[in-house]
């Protein structure tokens, strides 16, 4: 077997329940954790409306309850991913996350995707340039390190969270958004697919590759960056919102990619490394414009009535991007990780079989 076979294997493995952050998060895992005893009804804990949105226990919940839909957990029954007790408190944690960016994202009636896609190409001024900036400029190593085990909750399931609006698409825009998406799962070739190539960036900075391995570091921020495409990805209903946070993240993938291989070739990273993003600099300017003009001006051709939609999907994708660059920028600022507990990353930790 090749060492990318190896990793692949691997890193696809179910990861173990992450440690809980509260009394929601430890109810979910007790229950998942206690499944033969045949209910998944949970016992007395806090309401999800008396916790905070955006907060580590909540977020964590629904990070848990998501990925049984993905690659699920070792030790629990795959037969849970659709358990009606699970549904119905996920759905729980579910409306008092949306209810937060409904109200922290408001969108007014004239707002238009159109609009809210132009504004996301307006480049920060001055020194609050954002996160890749800061890494292109003078980020160091560790600083790319912890980003890249961060966005690892992400990147080594990328594009399965968008792959979920494929069926609640027509036409124009069914055919874009499937022809995007072969180009996020490689073309046909398993050792091109985006996942994968972000699994040997991680090699290349001596991170471990294996699936879900840095949840527990995860802030709140970094969790609830991952939740939004789920929360969106698994409703119907939120069909149009998670078009515009696909199309806000190929709009600003490119010149965010462009810095970002920047950065990696100044610290010296490995070509696996820079590579991931350098590819997505090339690919992404082009996915922006099929996004752009057919994925979303072909949901909007059939369903007008969806354009705010968009609009609430692109600003909330940007609302927590921006909580999560906060976090970052401020630790790294301070000479501090930004890494959950202030454990720095382990040295030179790979997979291996």
């Amino acid at each position: 077997m090749t060492g990318s076979a190896s990793r692949r294997r691997l890193r696809l493995l179910s990861p173990p329940l992450p440690e809980p952050r509260g009394p929601l998060s430890a109810a979910v895992t007790a229950l998942l954790r206690g499944a033969d005893s045949g209910s998944t009804a949970p016992g007395s804990v806090p309401s999800p409306e008396r916790c905070s949105a955006y907060g580590d226990d909540l977020q964590l919940a629904l990070y848990v309850l998501y990925e049984l839909h993905y690659q699920g957990f070792q030790g629990v029954p795959d037969s849970l991913e659709w358990d009606g007790g699970l549904l119905a408190w996920r759905g729980a944690l579910e409306r008092r996350f949306l209810g937060a960016l409904r109200a922290d994202v408001p969108v007014d009636a004239t707002d238009t995707a159109r609009q809210a896609l132009d504004e996301l190409q307006l480049e920060p001024v001055g020194d609050d340039g954002g996160v890749s900036h800061f890494l292109r400029d003078e980020g160091g190593l560790g600083h790319l390190r912890e980003y890249a085990a961060l966005r690892s909750l992400y990147h080594l399931k990328e594009a399965d969270p968008h792959a979920w609006v494929l069926p609640r698409l027509h036409g124009r825009a069914k055919a874009a958004m499937v022809a995007v998406e072969f180009d996020e799962f490689g073309a046909g070739r398993a050792d091109e697919i985006h996942a994968e190539l972000f699994a040997d960036l991680m090699e290349d900075l001596r991170l471990d590759t294996a699936y879900g391995h840095y949840v527990d570091a995860a802030p709140a921020e970094a969790l609830a960056t991952v939740n939004l495409m789920s929360l969106f990805g698994l409703h119907r209903a939120l069909r149009a919102a998670l078009v515009g946070h696909f199309a806000a993240v190929e709009t600003t993938s490119s010149p965010g990619s462009r810095r970002l291989a920047e950065a990696l070739r100044r610290v010296g990273a490995g070509p696996a490394a820079v590579r991931f993003y350098a590819e997505h600099v090339e690919a992404d300017a082009v996915h922006e414009q099929v996004v752009r003009h057919d994925v979303v001006g072909g949901l909007l051709e059939g369903e007008p009535h969806l354009d705010p939609e968009v609009v609430f999907g692109i600003r909330a994708t940007s609302h927590l991007e921006d909580r999560l660059a906060a976090r970052l920028l401020g630790a790294w600022r301070e000479g501090a990780t930004a890494l959950r507990g202030n454990r720095p990353l382990e040295a030179g930790i790979r997979s291996s079989v």
